[in-house]
């Protein structure tokens, strides 16, 4: 597994985390999935994703 496909599945599976919160628990969790998504999009446009600095200091190649 490579540094983009772990990403993905980190990103999958903190969204799905995130609405069942929201669901379950409190509707205030809806801001963890919009703040999920707003890194994404910012990722996107810069070019630069703090999870995968982080995944890269922990020894994950490209």
């Amino acid at each position: 597994m490579n540094i983009n496909q772990a990403l993905r599945l980190v990103a999958g599976i903190m969204l799905i985390v995130s609405l069942t919160l929201t669901y379950f628990v409190h509707i205030n969790w809806v801001f963890f999935t919009m703040f999920i998504a707003v890194n994404l999009i910012q990722s996107a446009f810069t070019n630069w994703c703090l999870m995968i600095t982080i995944m890269r200091k922990m020894g994950m190649q490209d």
